[in-house]
C-alpha cells in the first residue's frame, strides 16, 4: 500500500494506492486483483474488494467503482446515483462523506484529488486516450461546478514508466499533431520508436489546469512485478489476461 505525503496530512481523508499484495486471488491474478472485468474468479474479486473497503473504512456497497472505457467522461456521485453499480465513466467526483471513490489500473495512471478548501474529492483513470481527450480537464471543471475557488491537491499513482512505454510513429504523431508542446514527452529510441512519458504528460495537464499541489508515487508498474499488475507486462509474457490494482479516496464521516 502506498500513500500520498500531501494527502496524508488531512485527518478527514482516507486514501490509498493499493499494491497487488494482501489479497486472495491466485495464478496470474495473485493476489489483490480488483478487476471485476477480469476473468478471475468472481468470488475472489469480491473478497478482494471487501478487503479494500474494510481498509478504506467504508461498507462494501459504499466502495464506488467505475466501468472504465478510456473516455473523457466524469460523473458526480450524489445521493441519487451512489448505489448505481454501473457508472460508465473514467472519473468520479463527490462531496459526500462515508463513500470511497475508486479507480482500477494496470499501467494507466490513477489520480486522486482533494479540494482542501471545499471538501471535494475525485479520482481519475488516465490512460493515454482519456488524458489526450480531456478527462483530467473535465474532472477539474466538475470540481469548479460544485464549488468555485478551488484549492486542489492531486496525487499521481503508480503507472507505466517512460523507459517501459515504447510506442510507434503513429502514436507519436497522434500527440504532436494535437500540440507541438507534447513532443517533450517523447524520446526517440534506437529503432525509430519512442519512449512516452505518460506520468509527465498527466502532471503537465494537472498543472496547466490550476492544480498547484501535486505529488505522487513514482513507481513503474511494468518493472515492479512484485507490487503491481501490468497490462503491457502480461502481453509481453503471453498471458491471456491480467489483474487490476485499485486506488481509492474517501471523506471520512465525522
Amino acid at each position: 500500500m502506498f500513500y500520498s505525503k500531501k494527502l496524508s496530512q488531512f485527518r478527514n481523508l482516507s486514501h490509498c494506492f493499493f499494491s497487488k499484495k494482501n489479497g486472495v486471488s491466485e495464478g496470474i491474478y495473485k493476489s489483490l486483483n480488483c478487476g471485476i472485468g477480469s476473468n478471475d474468479k468472481k468470488e475472489n474479486v469480491k473478497k478482494n474488494l471487501f478487503l479494500v473497503s474494510k481498509k478504506m473504512g467504508v461498507e462494501k456497497s459504499d466502495l464506488i467503482l467505475m466501468h472504465q472505457t478510456h473516455s473523457n467522461k466524469v460523473i458526480v456521485v450524489d445521493e441519487k446515483n451512489k448505489k448505481n453499480e454501473k457508472l460508465v465513466t473514467d472519473a468520479l467526483v463527490t462531496d459526500l462523506k462515508g463513500i470511497a471513490l475508486a479507480v482500477l489500473t494496470a499501467d494507466c495512471v490513477p489520480i486522486i484529488l482533494y479540494d482542501k478548501k471545499n471538501n471535494i474529492i475525485g479520482c481519475i483513470h488516465a490512460g493515454w486516450k482519456g488524458a489526450l481527450s480531456g478527462v483530467i480537464e473535465n474532472t477539474i471543471k466538475k470540481f469548479k461546478e460544485l464549488k468555485k475557488d478551488n484549492q486542489i491537491i492531486a496525487s499521481v499513482g503508480p503507472c507505466i514508466g517512460k523507459e517501459s512505454y515504447e510506442v510507434g510513429e503513429e502514436f507519436y504523431q497522434t500527440f504532436v499533431s494535437k500540440s507541438d508542446f507534447n513532443n517533450k514527452f517523447f524520446a526517440k529510441t534506437k529503432n525509430d520508436k519512442f519512449f512516452f512519458d505518460l506520468r509527465g504528460f498527466v502532471i503537465s495537464i494537472l498543472s496547466e489546469n490550476g492544480v498547484l499541489e501535486i505529488d505522487g508515487i513514482d513507481l513503474d508498474t511494468f518493472e515492479e512485478s512484485d507490487n503491481f499488475f501490468s497490462y503491457r507486462r502480461s502481453q509481453k509474457l503471453g498471458e491471456l489476461d491480467y489483474g487490476r490494482c485499485i486506488s481509492s479516496i474517501s471523506l471520512i464521516k465525522s
